[in-house]
């Protein structure tokens, strides 16, 4: 009633003094400035639109019965600088100039923006189905906790206006929270828990980008790394002459690769017909990552046949073949060519003419080509048969396969980043738009697509922190982010990993002030880049916030490499954050690894006295480097009196295999 009250006498107000045009001039505002929504506490925050030219409005806040006077310059738009207090709410603002605009139930609180790419994105209730999703979406009744989601768009050139889903702000609710990110909201649901101050959560993440395209082309050109493709947004002509160099490379590439396919023979597939020699070939049960299945780390063509008996009912019908692939396929039935493929996110549905299946044993072969990541036939056994007349035929279970190539053997295939992984797109399209909306900070999920560039890493991660500082305008602005989490298959012995580097990255960027990095080696899942627990990833990028932004006496962090000392045959190994050490669950230590001249990595003994980690191998008698989690999927157990555990590092400083790639 208050608000109302509120409203109806500045509307009177306005009345008496002769402001009402006889002609109405329309308001607009940003996408961000509706009902619901969220504006940081105790700040001066900016808020603007756009009205007529050379006119006049006021804007009144409920909060402090405050009018605003404000001019419409020559280019339609008006700003504002609001007073915010104290934490609280629900308020109104009314804008007036003979139109009138009332925003409601707005809290004054505190606004994170949420970004990265896939594992920020995850919803609770969504594409990747997070731990229980239903019962965590039924709960999610927090009224003060506030939602607004970008929409994925790029752009050449930098933006004004945020393209969101639902008109805007939406209050959290088991609906609402279903497709919003989970990292984020149990992100804002621990911190609410503890302080009981409204969040707003801005979420503005791009599954499978790279950092670059979050970053501006002003921050970028300093460093040099993407000026062609930087240029390329400047112009369609440079556009054009970058994708035309990148074909005609992409074009000689591929011919070297099919030379190099032992399946191929002058251009023909040796492979595909019925008299291929597939005696020798070894045995995988799909669907499956080939990663998952003995070919490690493999990226390249690997062909699978498989031999079938069909129903006579399936004989002289045309019959859909379907399955997932990741990259790209080409299929053969018998000898004859049936379709091919590009892209790892199409669901393959091909059509096999009904001459072609015959009575007796029918052989399939697909050809998979993989760039990077997982590689194969993929998804549910269910995903994978023929069909024909409504009766379908399981293809799932054992191929015969043999490889191709290996990238390996090849040089370095082109690249050019396309559509949204193009430097500075999604920064122009889902960042700028939002440089002037004031936040309590920031919190960050990325990495997998920057993991084969690992090193550059170590320049575009700050470069990206302080770039958004400076546009913001805020150099202390909190930024918090999730370190790379436990991937792919365990290794037997201490070898390279791009996975690693890149959490090194992660973890040097902790010398920038402001800072928190939440670790979670421990809660990856071997077979998903997408693992499942969100709860704990939220929780860990809230204790940061909540002891680093707000002050609460709250353990954050699990022991971090600070220094080491030699003396004879074993290394001391020093950490910050050392209150407490130990090896989870009181185990023996494991997940380190020791090495001397010879940069031979061997699985090491270590032992923790007065909180420090002692670390040797009778294997290695003049050790001078250790390694700690140096792996795509650690299983190490060190952590402290947090219970949270120990980030990953190395004492060398060595060339690691993604030294140089850019």
């Amino acid at each position: 009633m208050k608000s109302t009250t509120k409203k109806y006498i500045f509307i009177q107000m306005i009345l008496a003094m002769g402001i009402v045009h006889t002609a109405t001039a329309k308001i607009t505002l940003p996408s961000f400035f509706t009902n619901h929504m969220v504006l940081q506490q105790k700040s001066t925050i900016p808020f603007w639109g756009q009205g007529t030219a050379g006119s006049s409005l006021k804007v009144f806040t409920s909060w402090d019965n405050k009018i605003y006077n404000v001019s419409v310059d020559a280019n339609q738009s008006w700003i504002v600088d609001l007073k915010t207090p104290v934490y609280g709410g629900p308020y109104t603002i009314t804008i007036e100039n003979g139109d009138t605009v009332t925003l409601t139930d707005i809290l004054i609180g505190e606004v994170w923006l949420c970004s990265g790419q896939s594992n920020m994105e995850m919803p609770v209730q969504g594409w990747g189905k997070i731990n229980d999703y239903e019962t965590e979406s039924k709960k999610a009744n927090y009224p003060q906790i506030r939602l607004i989601q970008a929409e994925h768009v790029d752009s050449a050139k930098p933006l004004n206006d945020l393209k969101v889903q639902y008109n805007g702000w939406q209050v959290c609710d088991p609906e609402t929270i279903k497709d919003f990110s989970a990292t984020a909201y149990f992100f804002a649901r621990k911190i609410y828990t503890e302080k009981h101050i409204p969040i707003g959560l801005i979420h503005s993440s791009w599954g499978g980008t790279n950092i670059e395209a979050w970053t501006s082309s002003q921050a970028l050109n300093k460093i040099h790394d993407f000026d062609q493709e930087l240029q390329s947004l400047q112009s369609e002509t440079d556009r054009q002459a970058l994708q035309q160099k990148f074909d005609l490379a992409t074009k000689a590439w591929n011919v070297q690769l099919e030379k190099a396919d032992k399946g191929m023979q002058q251009g023909k597939p040796l492979w595909s017909t019925d008299q291929a020699n597939d005696l020798n070939w070894k045995n995988m049960t799909l669907p499956v990552f080939w990663e998952n299945s003995g070919l490690d780390d493999f990226d390249g063509v690997v062909w699978f046949r498989k031999t079938i008996t069909v129903p006579e009912t399936m004989l002289g019908n045309a019959v859909q073949l379907q399955f997932y692939a990741d990259d790209d396929d080409t299929v053969w039935v018998n000898g004859v060519a049936i379709g091919a493929t590009v892209g790892y996110s199409v669901y393959r549905n091909y059509t096999i003419p009904a001459n072609v299946l015959k009575k007796g044993d029918n052989n399939i072969t697909i050809r998979i080509f993989d760039g990077s990541s997982g590689g194969g036939i993929y998804g549910n056994p269910d995903d994978m048969f023929l069909l024909a007349n409504g009766k379908k035929l399981s293809l799932a279970g054992d191929w015969k396969y043999a490889i191709g190539a290996g990238l390996a053997d090849l040089p370095l295939r082109p690249y050019v980043p396309q559509g949204q992984n193009r430097p500075a797109s999604l920064y122009n399209a889902m960042i700028h738009p939002l440089l002037k909306y004031k936040l309590a900070g920031i919190i960050w999920y990325q990495g997998e697509n920057n993991a084969e560039r690992a090193h550059q890493y170590q320049t575009l991660f700050p470069l990206l922190i302080n770039d958004w500082r400076k546009q913001f305008h805020d150099n202390k602005l909190p930024f918090y982010y999730v370190q790379l989490a436990n991937y792919k298959k365990a290794k037997q012995q201490p070898l390279p990993s791009s996975w690693a580097e890149l959490r090194e990255a992660q973890f040097k960027t902790l010398d920038l002030p402001y800072t928190g990095m939440a670790v979670i080696t421990d809660i990856g899942e071997a077979a998903d880049i997408h693992p499942k627990n969100k709860q704990d990833v939220g929780d860990r990028l809230a204790r940061i916030a909540l002891a680093k932004t707000y002050g609460v006496d709250i353990p954050y962090s699990g022991p971090l490499y600070q220094a080491y000392t030699k003396a004879a045959n074993i290394i001391t190994i020093s950490f910050k954050h050392d209150q407490k050490i130990c090896a989870k669950d009181n185990n023996i230590l494991k997940g380190f690894a020791i090495a001397g001249s010879d940069k031979i990595f061997y699985w090491a003994t270590a032992k923790i006295e007065e909180n420090k980690v002692i670390v040797s191998s009778p294997k290695v008698k003049d050790p001078i480097a250790v390694r700690y989690n140096w792996a795509d999927n650690p299983d190490g157990n060190l952590t402290n009196g947090s219970g949270l555990p120990a980030s990953p590092f190395r004492t060398d400083n060595w060339e690691g295999i993604t030294f140089g790639r850019k």
